[in-house]
């Protein structure tokens, strides 16, 4: 089982996804993790945002084919603008690569490596460490990564949720 890392202070717990451009993946998983964490009542207690390692999509809304499997199965894909993770993007407790090479630049952009992890380590039936790229591929593909988004965003949740238990027993222990 994979290991959340501690919160490194009392604001919410910040999660960001990363992927390469930020039109695919990782707002597929930032729309349905923040969907299953406001579904879990932590909407106040993390905060889930998402980034490209390249900056050509800075600006633009996701894939319109990522957008249309998201609304397909009743999330809302309006809101996403791409952003680009740079050396000064911080505060993050927590930050997700979607696969090996986004896991190495985000390393290489100083990422803490006991803070970085790759996304599908909360998989419960990976069949590989990586979310696929569909960018290339067909519509076949946004669906795929979908169901891999929506069961390891379940499970991050629940890990979310006994983190931050963890923590509030703590903060009763000693009084705060």
């Amino acid at each position: 089982m994979t290991v959340l890392p501690r919160p490194e202070s009392g604001r919410p717990y910040r999660v960001a996804v990363v992927c390469l451009g930020n039109i695919c993946r990782s707002p597929m998983a930032d729309v349905v993790l923040n969907d299953r964490v406001a579904a879990a009542g932590l909407g106040d207690l993390v905060e889930v945002e998402s980034f490209g390692t390249g900056g050509w999509h800075a600006g633009n809304p996701m894939d319109v084919r990522a957008a249309a499997t998201l609304t397909a199965a009743g999330y809302d894909a309006t809101r996403h603008r791409a952003r680009q993770f740079t050396r000064s993007t911080t505060g993050h407790d927590l930050v997700l690569a979607m696969d090996a090479s986004n896991h190495s630049d985000l390393a290489d952009l100083g990422v803490a490596g006991d803070r970085l992890l790759l996304f599908r380590s909360f998989d419960p039936s990976p069949d590989d460490d990586s979310v696929p790229d569909p960018y290339y591929g067909g519509d076949e593909g946004f669906a795929h990564v979908l169901d891999i988004v929506e069961r390891a965003s379940d499970a991050l949740v629940e890990q979310l949720r006994a983190l931050l238990d963890r923590r509030d027993a703590d903060r009763e222990e000693v009084g705060q």
